[in-house]
């Protein structure tokens, strides 16, 4: 089933149904209708696309790419937007993205996505619950779209700010290798993300920008809303990822840090120990002329030198507060 909205102004009435109701726009001169294509055939989609909107073969091709940077791009009688959304099941992150595409015309506004997409579901939610109607125009249906879209990052974001705060208290308890691993995770997800966010603040600030018949005073403000609230998420984003970075330098100091104290006790056990094996090793060779071996005191002599030897190291290393 393919879902579609109609709405025909004269009336104010809101239709839901299926395809066929695409047949009696396309009848008719000045009604409105939201077609969400998902879960069709590639083939078929495309056919629909060209078929009954006139949408540019490479624009649809650029759709249905599973990878393609967020764009908007501008045609006679639509402008197509491609973004990326968050995934049904990301909340943290740790995210996967899927592509969001509108076809945005006069009469016509068209989204596509490759799987789930709770900004769209919860838009079309909005217009069935009347929270949402098309009488503030298709370019408004696709501000609350891209909206909603945008909304779902920014608890993401806001939430890092806490995360990181935990994630620095545990280094300097319990510098460990999952702790590690974390910051590493959040460092490259920070990065796609801010990569994300930039790419579409600057298609909405395009958009915001420019000057097209059918988009109107109103419009330019709402797109230039989605702009500001991504420019302060990719500039949060940034941030974060500068004291994810710090975060990662600062493990990798105490890391260090603690490797050179466990290489000092090391260091002065050796130098300990080492002179007290030179003297063990010379005296417990077995030649038969070694006159030390005749002295009535030597194993008293040869300890004491011994404790003599490590006193005087132990004040030494005192002295230059290694111990």
């Amino acid at each position: 089933m393919l879902p579609v909205i109609h709405y025909d102004p004269a009336s104010e009435k809101t239709s839901f149904g299926d395809k066929s109701l695409i047949d009696q726009w396309k009848s008719e001169e000045a009604s409105l209708i939201w077609v969400d294509i998902h879960g069709i055939k590639p083939d078929e989609e495309c056919d629909l696309l060209k078929e009954y909107f006139g949408i540019n073969p490479l624009a649809i091709s650029d759709a249905q790419r599973d990878r393609h940077p967020p764009k908007v791009e501008f045609f006679d009688n639509y402008y197509f937007l491609l973004l990326k959304g968050l995934d049904a099941n990301t909340s943290t992150i740790d995210f996967t993205t899927i592509q969001i595409a509108l076809f945005v015309g006069k009469r016509f506004l068209i989204t596509r996505r490759a799987s789930e997409s709770l900004s769209i579901d919860k838009g079309w939610k909005e217009v069935q619950n009347g929270l949402l109607n098309f009488s503030g125009g298709l370019n408004h249906i696709a501000y609350r779209l891209s909206r909603l879209v945008t909304d779902r990052y920014t608890p993401i974001v806001i939430d890092l700010e806490k995360q990181l705060e935990e994630l620095e208290e545990a280094m300097f308890e319990d510098p460990n290798d999952d702790l590690l691993e974390q910051l590493v995770s959040n460092n490259r997800n920070l990065k796609k993300l801010r990569r994300i966010l930039t790419y579409q603040k600057g298609l909405f600030d395009e958009l915001a920008k420019r000057k097209e018949s059918h988009l109107s005073e109103n419009d330019h403000h709402e797109f230039t809303d989605i702009f500001e609230h991504l420019d302060r998420l990719a500039s949060l984003s940034s941030l974060y990822q500068e004291l994810t970075l710090d975060l990662l330098n600062g493990y990798i100091s105490l890391s260090s840090h603690k490797l050179n104290k466990i290489i000092k006790v090391l260091t002065i056990v050796t130098v300990v120990l080492l002179p007290l094996t030179l003297l063990a090793g010379i005296y417990g060779m077995n030649f038969e002329s070694m006159p030390e071996l005749k002295t009535p005191n030597g194993y008293y002599i040869v300890l004491a030198i011994m404790g003599f030897i490590v006193a005087t190291l132990i004040v030494f290393f005192r002295k230059i507060k290694w111990l």
